[in-house]
């Protein structure tokens, strides 16, 4: 049998679990700050109370299966979670709304399954699309209107009231239907030009959400540039996404330009923080490259033909169902080994 021949040593010092899961952390906080700054407080409220729900939720189920309860929680996986959700939710979105999505994702989607390493789909994704199909209302209507933080946003007190209310709507004027939601139901009656005219544009492709997505996107080359995850599944999400839009979508008098998929709404961050989970994504690089081809393709499948105008959850969701068969038919190769030639036997000989 016939090895390839590496210097060594082939090991090097692996990160912890919870290390990993703190530069994640640190890498989504500007898109956090963009979220603050251009869409007023309530996605940092979100945060920190998914982030507290969270590990509480985490406590409590460790504490019913006897398991050490300190040593679980300073993973920080469920502070991920609870952020993810936190940036995820829409900003003026009940506090319950929020609290379910996080019980459901941590109780239901990861410890019922085993806990960290154990959970087949993403936890944060299941929450989301759970409160999404059971509270549509509060899910959709709660949307801050773009506005930036010392200019026209609600104060942090009224904010905070609004999502402590318990109501499923807040007032009109704090609330407007995001952009891709907006092109996705006027399209049909209105054009391009027409359509974009509504003041959730702006001057730019997407009031504020150009620069939430920038600021996700800026984090999440940390997160390559660290190592923390490899750049083959945000690549192929992209491209995925981005080759459906100019095959289908280059008529904007019809759908929605590739500018709008790729900077309104959780485009970047579901490219680079959550399609990356390494728990329920495919593992080795031809397989993250299918995975995360899929994932763009179906987000623009649903966008563009489906009842939802931001895909990522349903996207994720669905290609982890897929998972388990992409591992199967893409094994990594054997440290070592070369791959195995291709051709007829015996060709190249003599």
């Amino acid at each position: 049998m016939a090895f390839a021949q590496q210097s060594s040593p082939h090991a090097r010092r692996a990160r912890s679990t919870s290390q990993v899961m703190l530069w994640v952390i640190l890498a989504a906080l500007p898109g956090l700050l963009a979220q603050t700054l251009f869409f007023g407080w309530g996605n940092l409220i979100n945060v920190v109370w998914c982030i507290a729900v969270a590990v509480a939720s985490e406590a409590a189920i460790l504490k019913l299966r006897n398991k050490p309860i300190a040593f679980f929680l300073k993973d920080n996986t469920a502070a991920v979670t609870g952020l993810l959700l936190g940036l995820s939710l829409p900003q003026f979105a009940p506090w319950w709304v929020s609290g379910i999505a996080v019980i459901s994702a941590i109780v239901m989607a990861k410890q019922l399954y085993g806990g960290l390493g154990s959970n087949p789909f993403n936890p944060a994704m299941v929450g989301y699309a759970l409160v999404l199909i059971s509270f549509p209302v509060a899910m959709t209507t709660n949307w801050a209107e773009p506005a930036l933080l010392w200019q026209g946003a609600p104060s942090f007190t009224d904010t905070l009231q609004a999502i402590a209310s318990a109501q499923q709507t807040v007032v009109d004027g704090w609330t407007m239907a995001t952009p891709l939601d907006e092109y996705k139901h006027k399209i049909g009656s209105l054009t391009a030009a027409e359509v974009t005219s509504h003041p959730s544009f702006g001057d730019g492709v997407a009031r504020g959400w150009e620069w939430v997505n920038a600021a996700f996107l800026a984090g999440g080359l940390v997160l390559i540039g660290l190592r923390i995850i490899t750049w083959h599944i945000p690549v192929s999400f992209l491209a995925g996404l981005g080759v459906m839009s100019l095959a289908f979508g280059s008529n904007a008098d019809q759908y929605a330009p590739l500018s709008l998929h790729l900077l309104a709404g959780g485009t970047m961050l579901g490219a680079f923080f959550i399609a990356t989970d390494p728990v329920s994504a495919a593992t080795s690089h031809q397989g993250k490259l299918i995975y995360g081809a899929g994932i763009g393709v179906l987000i623009y499948l649903i966008r563009t033909w489906g009842s939802y105008p931001d895909a990522v959850a349903f996207s994720v969701l669905l290609m982890n169902f897929a998972v388990p068969f992409i591992d199967h038919y893409t094994p990594p190769r054997t440290y070592g080994h070369h791959k195995a030639r291709r051709g007829a036997p015996g060709r190249n000989q003599g």
